[in-house]
């Protein structure tokens, strides 16, 4: 089961590039994140719309409207359902992951008896080593391999850091 970028998607996407330059990003981001939406829909249920394999886990079930806020702005999504409501697509799990984690931290802390004051320092020190000033460097080197990794029901290639370094100027 391959499956290709339709050259309709492509061409639009380039259209967009083409005629509005970085202003048509967001729409162009959109329509490729809803095709590769798309794509991962139906390595999940091992079969395309309308195709009847042995492999088949499931059927597809429409779109739901998700807007989503990013670098580019907001990007209205038609996010792929199944029937069986076990897929959910790895592009917006990794918001969803780091919303979850900080309300369980707050839930966490809440549970442990951690004063609002506490709670408000901890979440100072954060912003600000968040936005805390990298510094100039004359190169950064990273070194990685890939292992393959379950996620999602599916086995995807993932880098494992093996080093990293800066060399300040």
């Amino acid at each position: 089961m391959t499956h290709h970028l339709d050259d309709t998607l492509l061409d639009a996407v380039c259209e967009l590039l083409e005629v509005y330059g970085f202003d048509g990003l967001a729409e162009a981001t959109t329509i490729v994140l809803n095709e590769a939406m798309k794509v991962e829909r139906t390595h999940h249920l091992r079969a395309a719309p309308y195709e009847r394999t042995a492999e088949r886990r499931g059927y597809a079930n429409g779109f739901k409207a998700k807007t989503i806020k990013s670098r580019l702005g907001e990007l209205n999504l038609q996010v792929p359902k199944v029937r069986e409501g076990d897929f959910y697509p790895a592009i917006l799990e990794k918001g969803l992951r780091s919303e979850r984690a900080l309300k369980l931290a707050l839930a966490e802390m809440y549970v442990q008896g951690v004063s609002t004051r506490k709670v408000a320092a901890i979440t100072e020190q954060l912003q600000a080593w968040r936005e805390r000033p990298l510094g100039a460097y004359a190169y950064v080197y990273l070194d990685a391999r890939y292992e393959k990794v379950r996620h999602g029901g599916l086995v995807v290639d993932v880098a494992v850091l093996l080093a990293a370094g800066v060399r300040p100027d």
